[in-house]
C-alpha cells in the first residue's frame, strides 16, 4: 500500500463522477456567496505568480520550495508561483483603497511540489484567500473568535444546502464550534504529538478552532509552523496562551480524523513583525519590499486567512481522497490502490 494512503473499509462514493462535478460548482458558488456577505468581502483578481525577492510570497513553514521561472521579456527576471496570498492581499487592500470594515477575497491557485501526497494533500492547492481591514480596537482575541464563528456558520449553512440537494448526504456538523489554545491542548495531551492532539480533541468536539500556532510550547516546539511575517503568533491573547491566529478543524467521518479546513489570523503589526523575525533569525527580511512597507506604516492592520476549496468539497461530499474532487498528480501505486478501493481520482 502507498505509504501515506488510508483506505476506508467498504468505501462507496455518495455521488457518481458527473454528479460530483456538478456538486463541486454548487458548493463553491454557495459558500463563496455566504462568505462574502458575512464578512463584507469583494471578489478581486489574484496573481498566479509574483516577483522573487520581494517578500510578497508566503514561505509557509520556511522549507517548501516555490516553483520559479525566468520571464524572457522582462530581462529573464525571476518570478515564482504563489504558495498563498497572505501578504499580497494586505498590499492589495492598501493599493485598491479599501476601508476599515471592508475586505476582499479571491480564488488562490498554487503549486507546492514538496507536499507529501496523501488522502488530503496534493501538489495543487485551491483555496479562498480572504483579508479584511480591522477597525480601531479590533486587534484582539474577541475579534478572532467572532470571525471564526462567522466562517463556521457559513460552513454549516453550506452543509445544509448540499444535504438538501443530495439524499445520501446528511448534516453532521455541531451547531457551534469550540475553542482551545494550543497551550491548553498541549496540557491536555502532553504525551501526544500535535497531530494526535488534534485528532483526539476533534474526535470529541467535532469542530474546533485551535488558537495560537507558531510560538513554542512547553516542550520547546510549536504546535505547527507559521511564517513570521503574516500571522501574529506571539501576542498574549488573554485566554491563557499566545497568538492571535489558529486553525479550523472538523471531524471527517470517512477518514475518521481531524480535518483542517482553514488557517487564519490577525496579521502582524510592525512591532510583532520585528519580534517574530528576531525569533526566527530572519531579520534580514526587513529590507524586502513587503516588510519595508509594513514597517513604514503603508499597510493597514488586517485579519485574513485561507479556506480550502477542495477540502470543503471533500467534507461536504464525504469523499475519501482529495483526488475525487480535484485533479492532481499521484504515484502510480496510489492510483492503482484507489481504483481497487472504489476511489475514483479525477
Amino acid at each position: 500500500m502507498a505509504v501515506n494512503l488510508f483506505i476506508p473499509k467498504a468505501y462507496s462514493p455518495k455521488l457518481p463522477v458527473r454528479a460530483v462535478e456538478s456538486a463541486i460548482k454548487d458548493i463553491k458558488d454557495f459558500f463563496e456567496h455566504q462568505l462574502a456577505a458575512a464578512l463584507n468581502l469583494q471578489r478581486v483578481t489574484a496573481p498566479l505568480f509574483v516577483r522573487s525577492g520581494t517578500g510578497i510570497n508566503d514561505d509557509l513553514n520556511g522549507v517548501e520550495r516555490p516553483v520559479r521561472f525566468p520571464v524572457k521579456e522582462d530581462g529573464d527576471s525571476p518570478v515564482e508561483l504563489v504558495q498563498s496570498l497572505a501578504k499580497w492581499k494586505r498590499m492589495a487592500l492598501a493599493r485598491y483603497g479599501f476601508q476599515p470594515g471592508e475586505g476582499l477575497y479571491t480564488d488562490m491557485n498554487a503549486v507546492r511540489p514538496d507536499e507529501v501526497l496523501d488522502n488530503t494533500h496534493s501538489i495543487y492547492v485551491d483555496q479562498w484567500d480572504w483579508e479584511t481591514i480591522l477597525l480601531p480596537g479590533q486587534r484582539n482575541l474577541e475579534t478572532l473568535r467572532q470571525t471564526v464563528e462567522t466562517i463556521y456558520d457559513a460552513i454549516c449553512r453550506t452543509e445544509f444546502h448540499i444535504a438538501s440537494q443530495h439524499s445520501g448526504i446528511r448534516p453532521i456538523l455541531p451547531q457551534h464550534i469550540r475553542f482551545i489554545t494550543s497551550e491548553a491542548l498541549y496540557a491536555r495531551y502532553p504525551d501526544l504529538s500535535p497531530r494526535e492532539r488534534e485528532h483526539r480533541v476533534c474526535a470529541e468536539w467535532k469542530a474546533v478552532f485551535i488558537i495560537g500556532i507558531g510560538a513554542e510550547l512547553p516542550d520547546g516546539q510549536p504546535h505547527d509552523g507559521r511564517a513570521p511575517d503574516y500571522d501574529d503568533w506571539i501576542t498574549p491573547n488573554g485566554d491563557g496562551g499566545r497568538g492571535l491566529n489558529g486553525d479550523i478543524l472538523i471531524w471527517h467521518p470517512v477518514l475518521e480524523r481531524a480535518f483542517e479546513i482553514s488557517s487564519m489570523g490577525i496579521r502582524v503589526d510592525p512591532q510583532t513583525l520585528l519580534e517574530q523575525l528576531e525569533i526566527r533569525r530572519l531579520t534580514e527580511r526587513k529590507e524586502l519590499l513587503f516588510h519595508r512597507m509594513l514597517l513604514d506604516g503603508q499597510l493597514p492592520q488586517t485579519m485574513g486567512g485561507g479556506i480550502g476549496q477542495s477540502r470543503l468539497c471533500m467534507f461536504f461530499l464525504r469523499t475519501a481522497h482529495v483526488g475525487e474532487v480535484s485533479c492532481g498528480i499521484w504515484p502510480q501505486d496510489m492510483v492503482a490502490q484507489c481504483a481497487q478501493a472504489n476511489i475514483t481520482l479525477l
